[in-house]
């Protein structure tokens, strides 16, 4: 019976993506070789250091930058990775366009599927984004996983680094608790944290669909995650000073049940997260 369903799902996410069974079953068959994997991770961390010197930086200040942070790579390697995405050091704006396309071009293939799905119940169209918070005086990073259907926050993690690692990690920790099947559309916005191949591998890996902002950056692409933050900094966060990351966390880790489980949300008709998806299948989903 549970073979017959997943064949059906199978079939299902092969006619509304318009590819054949077999080609689906050679997509989760693929495998990647370490050095493919290295250099997708690399080339993540190299367009998000180059962003942030605003496109000024060369291969030689980016090898510096890398090996700043610890990683161990040729200075050679560096630069023939920038020369594949075509990122090239500047000294005026002349170049901006340029870095924008190259970019672009490293998140291609990747389109907004959850504008095409409706999530009609738990666990069909996951949402996820960062925010910026402050502790100690330093910015620190919060990435969030959230049910589309039920507006519960599935998972979080919090980190004074802004990168793949920190998104994957918030990831992970949703799959362990709620054990999706294969099919569930996770949506997020198109930043390096979402795109780098490290986070694509491990959505492949775990059969799920990578949905992502459209380029043109609409605004109600990502709504969902915008107005959870806002809440979520208005309610708790403004005015409120907190003076290292400890306390940060100690705020985070008691909101994020009391938005779950007791915030009544009007979208949901006044009751909680938890509330609504017990609503859908009584007693069937976890507090």
């Amino acid at each position: 019976m549970e073979q017959n369903r997943d064949r059906h799902r199978i079939s299902v996410l092969c006619r509304t993506y318009k590819v054949t069974r077999s080609g689906y079953y050679g997509w989760r068959q693929r495998r990647y070789s370490p050095r493919q994997i290295q250099n997708q991770e690399l080339s993540a961390r190299i367009v998000a250091i180059y962003d942030a010197s605003d496109g000024i930086y060369g291969s030689p200040r980016v090898h510096l930058s890398l090996k700043a942070e610890g990683v161990r790579v040729g200075r050679k390697r560096v630069a023939g990775l920038m020369r594949r995405m075509e990122l090239k050091g500047r000294c005026g704006r002349i170049y901006q366009s340029q870095r924008r396309t190259s970019v672009k071009r490293f998140f291609k293939g990747i389109p907004n599927r959850s504008l095409e799905r409706v999530a009609t119940g738990p666990d069909q169209v996951w949402v996820g984004d960062i925010t910026y918070l402050k502790a100690g005086g330093q910015w620190r990073y919060l990435a969030v996983v959230m049910d589309k259907y039920s507006r519960r926050i599935l998972s979080w993690s919090l980190s004074a680094r802004k990168d793949a690692r920190l998104t994957l990690r918030a990831l992970d920790r949703a799959v362990a608790r709620r054990q999706p099947a294969r099919g569930l559309i996770f949506h997020s916005d198109r930043g390096i944290e979402y795109g780098a191949f490290v986070m694509q591998h491990r959505l492949a890996q775990l059969g799920i669909v990578q949905s992502m902002n459209r380029p043109e950056a609409k605004m109600t692409d990502n709504a969902l995650m915008e107005s959870f933050f806002h809440s979520m900094k208005a309610e708790g966060v403004h005015g409120r000073t907190f003076p290292d990351q400890q306390r940060l966390d100690q705020h985070v880790n008691r909101y994020m049940p009391f938005y779950n489980s007791q915030r009544m949300h009007s979208a949901l008709g006044y009751v909680s997260p938890v509330v609504f998806e017990q609503q859908f299948v009584p007693n069937s989903v976890s507090t």
